[in-house]
Formats: C-alpha cells, structure tokens, sequence
C-alpha cells in the first residue's frame, strides 16, 4: 500500500469512528434530553427525573467519555497505520 493509499484508508476510518460517536452523542443529548424526556422523567436518579438529568448533566458526561474513546480509536489507528512515531 503506498503512501496515498495508506493516508486515504486512514482518513476513512477516522470519518467512520467520528460519524459512530457524534451519532451516539447525538442520540444521548437529543434524545434522551429532548425526545425521550417524558419516559425517562418515570426514572429518578439521585432524587431528579432522568430526562431531566440527561439534559443537564448526562450528555456532558457522556461527551467527556466520548474525547477519552476517541483518544483511544485514534492511537490504535495511528498504530495500525504507522503514524505513531
């Protein structure tokens, strides 16, 4: 694989795992806070609605677990293409 190719497969991948965790931070902050706020307000947590939580405070928190996700998928991809030096 020489160096164009190589540098396009990367990009790709890296396109790939953005796409899969906005999308799953998307769904936690829109859904969860927004959409899905009604059923999940049935669920205390701490003393407040879950709905209300997520909106708040869990899709911050899960955003945070995302970077460190992230972080970690993008180590192993400089790894497997040879960008770790």
């Amino acid at each position: 694989m020489d160096k164009q190719q190589r540098a396009t497969a990367y990009w790709k991948e890296n396109i790939k795992y953005l796409f899969i965790l906005l999308s799953i931070w998307f769904i936690v902050s829109y859904g969860c806070g927004i959409l899905f706020k009604d059923e999940l307000n049935a669920i205390k947590l701490g003393g407040f609605e879950l709905g209300f939580w997520f909106a708040q405070q869990g899709s911050i928190y899960v955003f945070v677990i995302l970077i460190f996700v992230y972080v970690r998928l993008m180590n192993k991809l400089d790894k497997k293409y040879g960008y770790d030096k």
